[in-house]
Formats: C-alpha cells, sequence, structure tokens
C-alpha cells in the first residue's frame, strides 16, 4: 500500500509535472542551454504554439533548440518521464535495489527497455569527478572480496578467486564509500593505484593483514592492520574493518537476493548503484524521495545507447 500511494504522486501521473520537476532538479536557477552552455534567462525563450513539443526551448546565443533531457541519459528515449520517476524511485527506496523483471512489472514496459533503463540510471549514480577521500586524522577502510561464479552445480564453475570478479571497496566511516572493479585481479600495483588516487595521504589506512597493502601502508601517515585469520576484528588501538566488510554484505545480498546474476563486464554500475545508494543512506539523513532526485541531478553529461552515437 506505502508504493501505491507513493505512486499517486503527480510526477508519477502527469507527463507536464514530471519534466516540471526535472527541470527543477536540473535546473534550479532556470533553464541553460544545452549545445553552448549560456543561461541568460533573456537569451533564451521558450517555444510556444502547437508544433513546438512540450519543455522544448530555444537559445539565441548559438541558434540551437533544445530540452531538459538533451545531454543526458535520457536523450532521445521513447519512454516517458512519468516511467523515469518511477524506476529511479523503486530503485533507491531499499537497500537491495530493483530488478529490471520488477521494473518491467511495476510500470508496464518490455523487460529489454526495463533492463537498460536501470543501466542508465545506474550510469547516473556513477560519481565522474570525486575529490581525495580522508584527510588527516581519518581512518580510511579498504579490503577486497571476490563475487561471482559461486555455483558449483553450474557447467562453467571453476575454482578460485581468479575465477571470480576482484572488487576492492574503500569506505570513510560515517561519511561515504567508493568501490572498483579489478578486471585484471587484484593484485598489490592496481590496489597501490586505487589507493594513492582515491585517498590523501595524510589519512590512516585499515585493512586486514593482506599483503596486498603492506608496502603501500607505508606511503599514508598510519597503517593500522586486523589479524582476522586471529579472530581479530578491532585490534588494540580500536581501529576496525567492520564498515567495510557491511558494505560488502549488503552488495552481495542484494546481488544474490534481487539481481541472481550479473555478467563481469556489467559489475562495476552495480557496484556504483550499491555505493550510491550506501553514501545517500538514510542514516545519514538522506530520504528516498532526496535520493531519487540526486541521482536524477547525475544524468547530465552522460550518454549511454544501444549502438554507437554520430
Amino acid at each position: 500500500m506505502a508504493k501505491l500511494a507513493t505512486f499517486q504522486d503527480p510526477i508519477f501521473q502527469d507527463e507536464t509535472k514530471a519534466r516540471e520537476a526535472l527541470e527543477t532538479v536540473l535546473w534550479p536557477d532556470g533553464p541553460i542551454c544545452r549545445h553552448c552552455g549560456n543561461s541568460d534567462a533573456d537569451r533564451i525563450a521558450k517555444m510556444q504554439g502547437k508544433s513546438a513539443r512540450p519543455g522544448l526551448h530555444y537559445c539565441n546565443e548559438c541558434k540551437s533548440e533544445f530540452t531538459v533531457t538533451v545531454g543526458t541519459v535520457f536523450e532521445r528515449s521513447k519512454v516517458p518521464l512519468t516511467k523515469w520517476w518511477m524506476a529511479a524511485h523503486m530503485l533507491n527506496q531499499g537497500k537491495n535495489g530493483a530488478s529490471a523483471h520488477e521494473i518491467h512489472r511495476q510500470i508496464g514496459v518490455s523487460y529489454k527497455t526495463a533492463w537498460f533503463m536501470m543501466h542508465r540510471l545506474r550510469e547516473a549514480m556513477a560519481d565522474l569527478a570525486p575529490g581525495p577521500m580522508g584527510g588527516e586524522g581519518s581512518a580510511i577502510q579498504a579490503d577486497e572480496t571476490y563475487y561471482g561464479n559461486t555455483s558449483k552445480r553450474s557447467k562453467s564453475y571453476r575454482k578460485g578467486h581468479s575465477q571470480k570478479a576482484s572488487i576492492v571497496a574503500l569506505v570513510d566511516p560515517g561519511k561515504h564509500t567508493r568501490v572498483f572493479h579489478m578486471k585484471d585481479g587484484a593484485n598489490s600495483v592496481d590496489v597501490r593505484q586505487v589507493l594513492v588516487t582515491n585517498v590523501d595521504r595524510k589519512s590512516t589506512l585499515v585493512t586486514d593483514e593482506s599483503k596486498l597493502y603492506t608496502r603501500v601502508g607505508k606511503e599514508f601517515s598510519g597503517h593500522e592492520k586486523m589479524n582476522h585469520t586471529g579472530r581479530e576484528y578491532v585490534n588494540p588501538r580500536g581501529f576496525t574493518t567492520n564498515n567495510v566488510e557491511n558494505f560488502f554484505l549488503q552488495f552481495k545480498r542484494g546481488m544474490r537476493g534481487t539481481y541472481i546474476h550479473c555478467g563481469e563486464q556489467h559489475v562495476q554500475r552495480y557496484l556504483n548503484e550499491f555505493a550510491f545508494r550506501y553514501n545517500n543512506r538514510s542514516g545519514l539523513g538522506v530520504t528516498d524521495g532526496e535520493r531519487t532526485a540526486r541521482t536524477m541531478q547525475g544524468i547530465e553529461g552522460k550518454r549511454l545507447t544501444y549502438r554507437p552515437t554520430n
């Protein structure tokens, strides 16, 4: 009943309200030309008349027409914006996400369309220009895990970590996380590259006893280790890797319970999805509606198409 009550909101029912809501999210200070970046209200006109499609604007600087969806993952999409808002809300209302089959059944699109919509929204959730994590006095937890190829009944089953997708996560407790699919496997060289490009060297690095972090740990202000082999989960100085372990637990629970299967070529997008929800969780005071709006804010400057664009 709660889901049905939520979907009575006008943005899920009326295309005009859905477009206006998207304009409010992306253009809080008024329209911005998608072609030249002009934001002068006196040089942008809203097209009127029967021949003009809803939401069309004209820029007097570059003499181009544009709508709020131009230059976003929604560009040239035939799916109504009301259904985009529904899909984004469903993807953000729970910790485990929503499968393409559920989206397909709930909002009335084909499974192929729902699957592609989900990947576009995951692309919107990706942070393309993140700043450094941590800093002086901060402790960044780092750990690796392996996903996929777990069913021994499968004909393609092969034993060992080399047959699974390698994942490295960085967590700043109480703040946010970043997660990376290591396409060539988790090795000390690639793990070091992830750490030094994402974490401030003034931070304290907190890991388990894995040899992946032994050398790179010396490049930070401190390196605290947990002896997991000896069942140590909080070391004598009070450091722990429980936060990053909890993130992995949530990721695997969602993948096994909601998505069931994921091809390795798509792993990074699913990681972006779970990291986005973690970084905008209710524990940080973010509501489902705010999380959905933040997803919509990420659609700008990204394209994802079935075929290469011209």
